[in-house]
């Protein structure tokens, strides 16, 4: 796909979107939200680690309500099945460890595209924002899904009902996001987590997220049965020969990603 509205580069076994719609705040239009499903299902074929983060002073406003000659008449059901769905189950569905790189404000749809990834890093500076209800709507693509498993369902109600601001800061407090990172060191944490996470044992990482999010869902006794299940698949991989040795030669691990 020939990409107009995001960025995608692959350097190092990390494939970067970048939102690019300044003049928008990073607004999500149709064909942006197709571009970020394409590069999100390419990343894991060419790189280790997906990070997603946006050009200029916005992360994503959320929806382009100028997207349509009249936003009130916008099949809103089709338009999140159809276009948001695609987009955040490419994102939320990725083998590979993804990373929201917050680098403004982030809301509406824009707040909870952030929310789809599986580490959430955040400048102090910016801020994620349910707006719906300014606009007589509820949380969607996964808002009330991702708010409600962050951070509890009293805060993920509150910030649905009273639209408020939800500094960095407090997004890491109350558990939403991974961390808050002071402006100046923003883009050189998130590089090096992406970093770490492209070094890594990407098999077991695909299992850790498989593991995690089953345990919503699962009594201890399916969980258990869970872990066993895959931890047996982790055990008969290379990255786990490779982390054994590494460990009884005191030598860093140089993992393979499977």
């Amino acid at each position: 796909m020939d990409y107009q509205t995001i960025t995608f580069e692959v350097a190092n076994d990390i494939a970067v979107i970048a939102l690019n719609r300044e003049s928008k705040m990073n607004a999500l239009n149709a064909q942006m939200r197709a571009e970020i499903a394409d590069a999100a299902r390419e990343a894991p074929k060419h790189a280790r680690v997906l990070v997603i983060t946006g050009k200029g002073r916005a992360f994503c406003s959320g929806q382009d309500l100028s997207d349509r000659a009249n936003a009130a008449e916008i099949d809103m059901e089709r338009t999140l099945r159809d276009e948001y769905g695609p987009m955040l189950r490419a994102i939320y569905d990725s083998p590979i460890p993804t990373i929201s790189a917050v680098n403004g404000a982030a809301a509406g749809a824009g707040a909870n595209l952030a929310l789809a990834a599986d580490v959430v890093i955040a400048t102090e500076s910016a801020y994620f924002l349910q707006a719906f209800a300014r606009i007589g709507l509820i949380p969607d693509a996964g808002g009330t899904y991702w708010m409600t498993r962050g951070m509890g369902a009293a805060k993920a109600m509150g910030a649905a009902l009273f639209a408020d601001k939800i500094s960095a800061r407090q997004a890491d407090d109350w558990g939403l996001i991974w961390e808050a990172v002071a402006d100046d060191a923003f883009e050189a944490t998130w590089r090096a987590r992406a970093a770490h996470l492209a070094n890594g044992p990407t098999l077991a990482y695909a299992k850790i997220k498989e593991s995690i999010r089953g345990a919503w869902d699962n009594s201890l006794e399916d969980q258990l049965s869970l872990e066993g299940r895959l931890q047996g698949t982790c055990g008969k991989s290379r990255d786990f020969k490779e982390g054994v040795t590494a460990f009884l030669e005191k030598r860093p691990a140089k993992f393979e990603g499977r």
